[in-house]
């Protein structure tokens, strides 16, 4: 049985925004009772990038990054400093070989990120948008 063309194209659309909805946006946070209300997309990618270690109101910003390979780090550097994974990989190595800076601590999913975050003064990470929870407040949406 053959399909034509049209109604091929309209399963194809359907599916892909399936896909799509199915994957949720990555937000910034920070613990609930951070001093810090919002940043800008310039501010988390400095943080981020080891190009700056504070925070507004000069507090020290702690980077919690996910493992890679995650779908939420992925699609946190490809919006925030605009690098894919290969250039993270590339932009670490680089960093650390001339000692210039240290790589983030790395955990493992949404829930390891806002224990993280919520138990360390100055943590800052990112997580799935539906993983937010009162234990940690948005500071960005990218």
């Amino acid at each position: 049985m053959k399909f034509p063309f049209f109604p091929r194209l309209l399963l194809l659309a359907s599916l892909s925004t399936a896909c799509a909805l199915a994957h949720a946006d990555v937000v910034v946070v920070m613990a609930a009772d951070s001093n810090v209300s919002s940043l800008s997309q310039a501010q988390v990618s400095q943080i981020f990038l080891a190009k700056s270690l504070a925070l507004p109101g000069g507090d020290k910003a702690t980077p919690i990054d996910q493992d890679e390979g995650a779908a939420a780090r992925n699609d946190f550097y490809s919006k925030v400093t605009g690098k894919d994974a290969a250039q993270m990989k590339a932009y670490w190595s680089q960093l650390m070989f001339t000692g210039k800076a240290q790589r983030p601590r790395k955990v493992s999913g949404d829930a390891a990120v806002k224990s993280a975050v919520a138990g360390t003064p100055g943590a800052i990470g990112y997580i799935s948008a539906g993983a937010v929870d009162g234990s940690v407040k948005v500071v960005l949406r990218p």
